[in-house]
Order: C-alpha cells, then sequence, then structure tokens
C-alpha cells in the first residue's frame, strides 16, 4: 500500500461518514426547512409510509398521510413564523440501511409580543432510519419534551438507552 493510500477500514470509516451527514443534513436542514416554511408534502415525505410518529403533547400518529395530515392544520399560518432549531445532532449507523439519531430541539415563534419569551418549548428529537431505494427516510419519531413542563418518558430510561459510541 502507497504512503497515501486509504485503508480499506478507513474507506468505511469516510463511506461510513457520508451516510451520516445524509442523514444529517435531512434532519438538520430539510426537516426544519419544509416544516417552517408550511411544506406538509415535502414534510411528509421525510417519513416511510407505515412511519410512527411519537409526538407527545401533539398525539401519535401512524404512516405518511395521518403525518401530512398533522402539518395541515399550520397551513392557515404564516411561513416562518418560528423556527425548529435543532441542534447536538448524534447518529449511529445500526446496520447497512439502518440508523438511529437524537438531536435537541428548541421551538421559537416570532409573533409574541415584545415583552413575552419567544421561546415555546425544549426537548429532544430521537429517529430511527431505513433506506429505501437508496433514500434515508424516518421510521420511527419521538419527540420527548423537557421544557416548560418535562412529560414523564417512562422513568427517562431513554437517555440510557443508547449512548453514543466514541469516534474513531
Amino acid at each position: 500500500m502507497q504512503p497515501d493510500q486509504l485503508s480499506s477500514e478507513e474507506i468505511a470509516q469516510i463511506r461510513r461518514f457520508f451516510e451520516t451527514q445524509k442523514i444529517r443534513k435531512k434532519k438538520e436542514v430539510v426537516y426544519s426547512q419544509v416544516m417552517d416554511g408550511r411544506d406538509p408534502n415535502a414534510w411528509a415525505n421525510l417519513y416511510t409510509e407505515d412511519a410512527l410518529a411519537e409526538w407527545g403533547k401533539y398525539g401519535t400518529y401512524r404512516g405518511r398521510e395521518a403525518i401530512r395530515n398533522q402539518l395541515q392544520y399550520l397551513l392557515d399560518r404564516k411561513q416562518f413564523e418560528g423556527f425548529h432549531m435543532t441542534t447536538n445532532f448524534w447518529i449511529e449507523l445500526t446496520g447497512e440501511d439502518s440508523a438511529t439519531s437524537r438531536c435537541y430541539l428548541q421551538d421559537i415563534l416570532f409573533d409574541l409580543p415584545a415583552n413575552h419569551s419567544p421561546v415555546v418549548e425544549y426537548g429532544i428529537y430521537e429517529e430511527d432510519w431505513v433506506k429505501v431505494d437508496g433514500d434515508w427516510q424516518i421510521k420511527h419519531h419521538r419527540i420527548f419534551f423537557l421544557w416548560p413542563i418535562r412529560e414523564d418518558v417512562a422513568g427517562d430510561e431513554f437517555a440510557t438507552r443508547m449512548v453514543p459510541t466514541p469516534l474513531a
């Protein structure tokens, strides 16, 4: 092997990195942009046909069509009147065509009086992803709300259910 050539393990690490970045782009950029931009079709297409969405106080929905309908109620509101900001990403490939991810959520609104905090809620998104025809889609989506009211999430076991693996 030449000194400037990558080993097979390094090539595998690069491939895993690319796959995690595809998921990150879907969640960090596309998900929030189409949700806040009020595009229920593009938003729903991030999910598999049989996806399960567990959104705490906002309900539980099974299937892409039910998920699409959940965003319909926002269509009479202004585009980008608030932001779903996501940070602190963790994405773990669990197989060739499967992954899990977590990120923090800060949800804010702009159309509030000046003396009101724009922060609506804080939470943690958690998704199980599958690759369908080469495209990463959300199979199971969960939100755990932490503020202003912390939801009882089965004794908060989700925090210890999966621990990110260190980067190599």
